[in-house]
């Protein structure tokens, strides 16, 4: 099993995988309670705890907690059936670590799991320092260019206008939309790299999204049918065929230069 940055960790044959779920299934139980909920907490935990051990885990019964975006984070085995699993939570603004210790029970025992001691709610890193990135030599003549292209392109795409759609798609390319859940607002910005007949570009794109149930409106006023605005960044690869652009694919745009 990979580590989140990549590296590949040494389990002692502990089952990783199975075991991180059954800590984060165990988190969300854990990292929320209220005192209303005392007897249904206490209940639900015993699911995961050995016989014996505390109904609620250290907790006295006051005070509130609530945690959302519960997942697991990475596991430390110590041998094949001890390990510590940390499990990332957002609470208010926020994001912490907590630390799970487990027990498996072995193939030959029925391979199941049970918490073997009281978890620890530990700081999650702070999100890492971004180097800068130059930005690359653009091309404002192609982007001019491309512009009412991709404005066209990116109303059907929203539509899911399949026979609009194809008319700014590469040759021999065919694209799937997003039939209706948004509406095109505006192209924000377009980056066009210097290059040949084939560039990667980076398109700024505004969607209008429903408000609820209610379809967007475009430039409504009234709360109760006005779409929100939302931002986002697309990388697309786009082909010159005879005098004008298509769309060859559109994929989430990664890093972007500052």
């Amino acid at each position: 099993m990979a580590a989140p940055n990549g590296a590949v960790q040494e389990h002692h044959g502990f089952p990783a995988e199975r075991g991180m779920a059954f800590a984060a299934q165990f988190a969300g139980v854990y990292l929320n309670f209220n005192p209303d909920d005392a007897t249904s907490r206490s209940s639900k935990l015993a699911a995961f705890l050995a016989q014996g051990m505390d109904a609620q885990m250290g907790w006295d019964g006051f005070g509130k907690l609530a945690a959302v975006a519960i997942q697991a984070y990475d596991l430390k085995a110590s041998d094949a059936n001890n390990a510590v699993v940390s499990v990332a939570f957002q609470s208010g603004p926020r994001r912490m670590l907590l630390s799970v210790p487990i027990y498996y029970s072995g193939d030959d025992a029925g391979e199941r799991f049970v918490v073997s001691g009281r978890p620890a709610i530990l700081p999650a890193p702070a999100p890492a320092d971004l180097p800068q990135v130059a930005k690359p030599e653009t091309d404002d003549a192609a982007a001019a260019e491309l512009k009412p292209q991709l404005e066209g392109f990116f109303k059907d795409y929203a539509d899911g206008d399949t026979a609009g759609l194809q008319r700014y798609v590469a040759a021999g390319k065919s694209l799937p939309s997003f039939g209706g859940a948004f509406t095109f607002a505006e192209l924000k910005e377009v980056v066009v790299p210097v290059g040949g007949a084939t560039r990667e570009i980076q398109a700024v794109v505004v969607w209008t999204v429903p408000n609820g149930d209610v379809p967007p409106t475009p430039d409504s006023t009234d709360p109760a049918t006005a779409g929100g605005h939302l931002e986002q960044a697309y990388r697309l690869t786009v082909e010159k065929q005879g005098d004008k652009w298509f769309v060859a694919d559109i994929r989430g745009a990664g890093r972007v230069a500052d």
